[in-house]
């Protein structure tokens, strides 16, 4: 198991620069890049894609779970989400909710084009947080 935490993960953090390039962001004008490590150390990338029916736009972090999941991984240890504005940006609620499915103390890295950055954990983003095992007591998440 590859265990991101405390560590630097330069590839990372430029892989999820490098999707903000692809967003397609024509309407809110603000691209956003993320990528997932997943346990045995895969990386999957992805980014924000808009729609005119906006409710139907899709935030980076959550296309870069799915593509893990597409190809068949259910845990994730580190996130690393661009944002080409001069302070990070966290997750929003709704991937901070999807992230929680495939990992509650993945490490989170949020970076910009200025210098500031945010390292924190999930589980620091989303206490208290609903997951499987809320469902079924018995569950191990």
């Amino acid at each position: 198991m590859v265990n991101p935490f405390n560590v630097f993960n330069a590839d990372l953090e430029q892989a999820a620069r490098a999707a903000a390039a692809h967003a397609y962001a024509p309407y809110s004008k603000f691209p956003v890049g993320a990528a997932v490590l997943t346990a045995d150390g895969t990386r999957y990338v992805g980014c924000n894609v808009e729609n005119a029916s906006f409710g139907l736009t899709n935030c980076a972090e959550r296309t870069a779970v799915f593509n893990a999941v597409a190809a068949g991984h259910r845990e994730i240890t580190c996130v690393a989400i661009h944002t080409p504005t001069v302070t990070p940006t966290a997750p929003c609620g709704a991937c901070r909710q999807v992230l929680r499915e495939f990992g509650a103390s993945m490490q989170v890295i949020a970076t910009c084009d200025g210098p500031d950055r945010i390292e924190t954990t999930l589980n620091q983003l989303l206490p208290n947080s609903f997951g499987p095992e809320s469902l079924n007591p018995s569950h191990k998440a």
